[in-house]
C-alpha cells in the first residue's frame, strides 16, 4: 500500500486544513495511507510581537519544509496567503485547492456592522492591510493589533479587550464558527490579501509520485487567480510590513484583478484593475503593478520603509 505523510502546524485551523486534504486524498485514492505529522512553528510560538517584527509569514512554514527535506513528510498544507512569494528552489506548489470565501468579516458580540460602532470603539486585527482599510474607511474607530490563532483571538474579544475583530471569513467557516460572523465586509472597502481563502500543497520539487497523487486536488481557476494576486505582491516586494491587497475574480471566463497598496501612517493607498485570461494571470499582476507605480506607490511604500 502506498503511503503519504502530511506535515501540518498544530493549530486547530491548520489541522482542519490538513485533515481536509487527508480526506480528499483518501477519496481520490482509496488504497492510499495518509497520515499527519503535527509540528509547532515559530510563527505559532511567538505571539507577543507582530509577524512583521519576527520575520514575516514564512515563519509558519519553515519547520514544515525541514520535514519535507529530511523525508519525515511528503507534502505540507498551507494557507496560501502564508506562503512566501518565492519558494526555495527545492520546493514547489504541487496543487492549489478550490478557494473558500476570500473575504474579511466582522466578529462582535455587540455590533452587527462596522457602521454601527461608535467612535473610539476598539477593533482588533492581525493584518496591516485590514488596519489601513479601517483607517481609510472608518477613521473614527480605534484599531489595535491582535495575534494568536482563531480561538485565541475570539477569546480576547469575549474578554472585552476589543469591541470587535476583523478576521478572514474562510477560517471561521472552516472551523464551524460561521455563526460568529456578524458582517461580511465588502471587497470595495476590504479587498482580500493575495491568496486569502485558498489552500496550497507544497512538495519537494520534482517529486513525480506525490505530484501525481495530488493532481486531482488542483483547481485551475483558483490557481490562476492566486497566481495573479501573488504576482502583485512579488512586484511590490510584498511582506508583512507592506499593507497590500490583491484579489482576482473569475468573471465570464476571465480574471478581473483588483489591487491596492499604501501607507498606514498617511492612511493613503493607490489602486488598480486589470482584466484578462487565465493564461495571462501573471501578466495581469505585472500590469496592475505598473499602474500602481505610475500612481506613485513606490513613494508611498518607501515612506513605510523609512518609518520602519
Amino acid at each position: 500500500m502506498q503511503s503519504v505523510v502530511i506535515a501540518t502546524r498544530a493549530s486547530p485551523l491548520a489541522l482542519w486544513q490538513a485533515e481536509h486534504v487527508q480526506s480528499v486524498l483518501r477519496a481520490a485514492h482509496p488504497q492510499l495511507s495518509v497520515q499527519l505529522l503535527r509540528l509547532s512553528t515559530r510563527g505559532d510560538e511567538v505571539l507577543d510581537r507582530s509577524l512583521a517584527k519576527i520575520g514575516g509569514k514564512g515563519l509558519f512554514i519553515k519547520e514544515l519544509e525541514v520535514a519535507l527535506m529530511d523525508g519525515r513528510a511528503d507534502l505540507a498544507v498551507h494557507s496560501f496567503k502564508d506562503v512566501p512569494m518565492l519558494l526555495e528552489p527545492q520546493f514547489e506548489i504541487g496543487a492549489v485547492l478550490e478557494r473558500e470565501d476570500p473575504r474579511d468579516c466582522l466578529v462582535s458580540a455587540r455590533f452587527g456592522a462596522l457602521e454601527e460602532m461608535p467612535a473610539g470603539s476598539r477593533v482588533g486585527t492581525s493584518s496591516l492591510r485590514r488596519e489601513l482599510a479601517m483607517r481609510i474607511h472608518f477613521p473614527q474607530l480605534q484599531v489595535s493589533a491582535v495575534r494568536g490563532n482563531v480561538g485565541t483571538r475570539l477569546a480576547k474579544q469575549e474578554r472585552g479587550e476589543f469591541e470587535a475583530l476583523i478576521m478572514a471569513a474562510a477560517g471561521l467557516k472552516r472551523l464551524g464558527l460561521a455563526d460568529r460572523i456578524r458582517q461580511i465586509l465588502p471587497t470595495t472597502q476590504f479587498l482580500p490579501a493575495p491568496a486569502q481563502g485558498a489552500l496550497a500543497i507544497e512538495i519537494r520539487a520534482g517529486d513525480a509520485r506525490i505530484a501525481q497523487l495530488i493532481a486531482p486536488l488542483e483547481h485551475a481557476p483558483t490557481r490562476a487567480a492566486t497566481r495573479a494576486e501573488r504576482m502583485v505582491s512579488r512586484g511590490l516586494g510584498g511582506s508583512c510590513q507592506v499593507p497590500l491587497a490583491a484579489y482576482a475574480e473569475v468573471e465570464h471566463g476571465q480574471l478581473r484583478l483588483r489591487a491596492w497598496a499604501g501607507n498606514l501612517a498617511q492612511a493613503r493607498a493607490v489602486q488598480a484593475t486589470a482584466v484578462g485570461t487565465f493564461e495571462q494571470a501573471e501578466a495581469l499582476g505585472r500590469a496592475v503593478v505598473d499602474q500602481m507605480k505610475a500612481q506613485g506607490v513606490e513613494q508611498l511604500l518607501g515612506a513605510v520603509s523609512e518609518a520602519g
